[in-house]
């Protein structure tokens, strides 16, 4: 926002005076020293000094960039006659966090905010804390919480404990769990679970305790990768739970791994993949594929300001055969992607899957044929970025006054097409319900979204009565969220910095303004 100063009227005054000729019949007065012009003394503005920093560049980035700007009306470059009036406005709020939202658009879900960028670095960087399982949470009877395991992280206590997908719990530490009390209950550093059992619509209680304690953990998202035999044909298995650019090598790894044995056939399990970074989706797609180099995968539509402000080039995602690694390090460098050429893919989803997740079935659909398997999608396409307080709202340079950083929707994703705006999410082909009371097990041909998958492959027709049994089994239980949910990266798309065109633009602008 250009800033304008507060200018005091400057008033001058003075005498008039007449000249009078000799000629003139009036009596002369006798001659006066000219009166001097009198100035009156502008008063002095006070120096305003309150600390409204972190409220000057929360307002500075939303008016900047965010992808709704047009909605909120105090985003628009005219709201403020003055930079006193501006600075006003800021200072009605009563933090900073009261101040962002009070900027965000009705229709965003997604934008966010924090107070420690180092724990949102952390957090996008796949670091966490955690016990290993990773749970859905269910509502039935009056209020109270069921968890079932959806899958355990490997070298954590939970898979120490022998903790399986499928076990389920309503008790921690002795207490039902409930919907005013279960995220406290689950957030505590050490905890016991009382295992229960579920048959039908019955919840039953045993009389088996596991303790499981938290501990730091770097969360690896390429979670299983097989190979299996389905009617003469190689069928490879990807389960793969975040696009974290940190191990963009491990998910490339993984499709040499597949290349190597030659599959002709991909099932990719995206179920409780929520999202992440763009550059690993786009280096995804490039991995199911291959011969798409250099075609659109995606189009950004920015806000109206920065729309048509650079050539049309600067707003496409293109498929690449190539993905960069340690982006944030010296040693960032590019490896070739690993490239199945595929003209197919099944997808597995559930509602848990969002953002980049369906930014790979969206952007992919145009080209090849994606057989989606599952349960309707979250409904994200839009991007978000992190910026920080400096010149170019880069982490470079970063006010080392404090370490607020926001994370404002950027632009809306479309493919090729200029498909998007998937608000209800975007609907399987094939509806497969996961049953709470028999989840299966991930990876095994027999595990109801993948036996699903691999009967298509095969040419099998549906089990239509499996496919009802499960859907009826999860009548009783409604999903109220999952582990994660309150960590910054849940279902977000992002990209890990703004374009370098962008940054210098706004470096420049910024640096005159100041």
């Amino acid at each position: 926002m250009k800033k304008t100063q507060l200018l005091l009227p400057f008033f001058v005054f003075g005498f008039l005076f007449t000249s009078c000729s000799k000629d003139d019949d009036v009596t002369e007065e006798p001659a006066v020293d000219p009166v001097e012009e009198i100035e009156e003394e502008p008063e002095e503005e006070e120096e305003d000094t309150r600390n409204l920093e972190v409220e000057e560049f929360i307002y500075a980035g939303m008016n900047e960039i965010y992808l709704y700007k047009a909605d909120v009306p105090t985003l628009a470059d005219n709201t403020f006659s003055t930079e006193l009036e501006w600075r006003d406005f800021l200072d009605e709020f009563d933090s900073p966090l009261d101040l962002y939202e009070g900027l965000q658009s009705s229709v965003d879900n997604f934008s966010f905010m924090t107070d420690n960028y180092v724990a949102l670095e952390n957090n996008f960087a796949g670091k966490a804390t955690t016990n290993g399982m990773q749970l859905g949470l269910y509502l039935f009877g009056n209020n109270e919480i069921l968890a079932i395991v959806n899958y355990v992280l490997p070298n954590t206590p939970a898979e120490e404990k022998g903790i399986k997908r499928g076990v389920a719990f309503t008790e921690v530490n002795g207490k039902r769990m409930t919907l005013n009390n279960y995220q406290g209950l689950l957030a505590a550093q050490s905890y016991a679970i009382t295992i229960a059992e579920i048959k039908g619509s019955t919840i039953y209680a045993t009389e088996e305790t596991v303790t499981l304690n938290q501990i730091e953990y770097n969360t690896n998202p390429v979670f299983i990768t097989k190979t299996m035999d389905v009617d003469g044909r190689k069928v490879g298995y990807l389960m793969y739970n975040s696009f974290t650019a940190n191990y963009d090598e491990a998910l490339n790894n993984a499709f040499a791994e597949l290349q190597t044995a030659g599959i002709t056939d991909l099932v990719l399990d995206l179920r409780y993949n929520g999202g992440g970074s763009v550059a690993s989706a786009v280096g995804l797609a490039g991995m199911i594929t291959g011969q798409y180099k250099d075609q659109v995968f995606l189009k950004q539509q920015w806000n109206e300001k920065y729309q048509n402000a650079w050539p049309a080039e600067s707003y496409i995602n293109r498929f690449k055969d190539n993905i960069t690694l340690d982006r944030q390090l010296e040693s960032e460098r590019d490896v070739l992607l690993n490239s199945l050429g595929l003209s197919k893919v099944y997808v597995l989803t559930t509602d848990r899957t969002a953002s980049a997740s369906e930014l790979i079935i969206n952007g992919l659909d145009p080209y090849i044929d994606v057989v989606q398997i599952g349960t309707t999608t979250t409904g994200k396409f839009q991007a978000s970025v992190t910026l920080y307080d400096s010149p170019n709202f880069g982490r470079e340079g970063a006010n080392e006054n404090h370490t607020y950083a926001i994370q404002p929707l950027v632009y809306k994703s479309t493919n090729k097409d200029g498909v998007s705006d998937y608000v209800e999410g975007i609907d399987p082909d094939i509806e497969v319900e996961e049953d709470p009371g028999n989840m299966g097990v991930l990876g095994d041909k027999n595990e109801p979204l993948l036996k699903a998958a691999l009967n298509d492959i095969a040419g099998i027709p549906q089990d239509q009565e499996e496919i009802a049994m499960a859907k009826r089994a999860t009548f009783n239980f409604k999903l109220v969220g999952e582990s994660g949910m309150n960590e910054p990266s849940y279902q977000r798309m992002y990209i890990q910095e703004l374009p370098d065109f962008l940054k210098q633009h706004l470096k420049e602008k910024r640096t005159k303004e100041k």
